[in-house]
């Protein structure tokens, strides 16, 4: 069951586009403060809890700060949770920072 990837370089496009994606930010609030492109906060050991504010009906891309615990909760929504539509965003803001955005600051 293997997660969609999407580069920062095809989301902004995507996101330049208006298409219809929800982006979840499992990042702490503390790294939110650092950089942030407009996901909903809901911090990775909280998802779980928090199902009911993620919809079923739109895309789901999940972001971190370099994709690893991004990809692990978007292998729980598909696997766990029964989410269709999930992708990961490959690198995370690290590599937003390096590709879209590079006054994003890295941490």
């Amino acid at each position: 069951m293997g997660i969609p990837q999407i580069t920062p370089t095809e989301l902004k496009a995507r996101m330049d586009r208006g298409d219809d994606l929800f982006l979840l930010d499992v990042r702490e609030p503390h790294e939110r403060e650092i950089c942030n492109i407009g996901g909903e906060l809901i911090p990775k050991d909280t998802v779980a809890a928090n199902l009911s504010r993620i919809p079923r009906d739109r895309e789901v891309v999940v972001y971190c700060r370099s994709g690893g615990r991004s990809q692990a909760i978007a292998l729980a929504l598909k696997g766990q949770h029964g989410f269709e539509r999930v992708a990961n965003l490959a690198g995370g803001m690290l590599r937003w920072s390096d590709e879209v955005d590079p006054t994003v600051t890295k941490y």
